[in-house]
């Protein structure tokens, strides 16, 4: 039994109805609103446990919305939009967004993305060890273990893959990894960061060239999964 609340924020009522039906369906709590102003609104008063944003909002860009909401909330948010580019979903993730699906899109996977999302959120920050596959993280030891045996990772592979396993599930740009792991002056430096995705996929996926924990996202970045 579910007792996420989800706040729907998109001003087609096809879709509104759609989602409302699908989720009140997996148990979720939902709320609606059809404006950006309605949106913040609701956010401020009732804030739920994670919000579905259209860009796409009669009174307002969605990018401005989520922006807004990234100053001082701090749950998930996922972008459902027909905006497809790559530089929305870029643009939308490095403003703070958890996730992005472009519409039409499977009810069956927006689930998923919904749960992978909250059960993320409620993990503690502080967690101290992860395990996932074969492999486990000691966060406080800086250990890495893959079948209970010591793998030897760089410092800068590391802080990768510690990057991408506190951000489990959530899609992280080039831009953003880059900037996190190198700094500024490596933000445009995609090819120097696929160099050490491959290097770290080597030495924690069991088949490196079909990887399932250090995922691509094609012209965007790269997704961790864990479980």
């Amino acid at each position: 039994m579910n007792s996420a609340s989800i706040l729907v924020i998109d001003d087609e009522a096809q879709i509104r109805k759609l989602l409302t039906i699908t989720l009140e369906s997996f148990d979720y709590k939902v709320q609606e609103a059809t404006t950006a102003k309605e949106g913040l609104v609701a956010v401020a008063n009732h804030p739920p446990d994670l919000v579905l944003l259209d860009l796409g909002l009669p009174d307002a860009n969605g990018h401005e919305v989520l922006k807004h909401l990234r100053e001082w909330y701090t749950n998930p948010i996922i972008i459902l939009s027909v905006q497809s580019s790559e530089e929305d979903i870029v643009k939308a993730l490095d403003n703070g967004a958890n996730d992005y699906l472009v519409k039409p899109f499977r009810t069956g996977e927006l689930v998923a993305r919904i749960r992978s999302a909250l059960r993320i959120s409620s993990l503690d920050e502080n967690v101290a060890f992860v395990e996932f596959g074969d492999v486990s993280i000691d966060f406080a030891a800086r250990v890495v273990k893959k079948n209970e045996v010591a793998i030897k990772l760089t410092a800068t592979e590391y802080t990768l893959l510690a990057l991408f396993a506190k951000n489990e599930g959530k899609v992280l740009t080039h831009h953003y990894v880059l900037h996190q792991v190198w700094g500024p002056a490596y933000k445009n430096e995609s090819q120097y960061l696929r160099v050490f995705i491959a290097q770290l996929r080597k030495k924690i996926e069991t088949d490196p060239n079909r990887p399932v924990h250090i995922l691509t996202e094609s012209g965007v970045g790269y997704r961790f999964v864990g479980k």
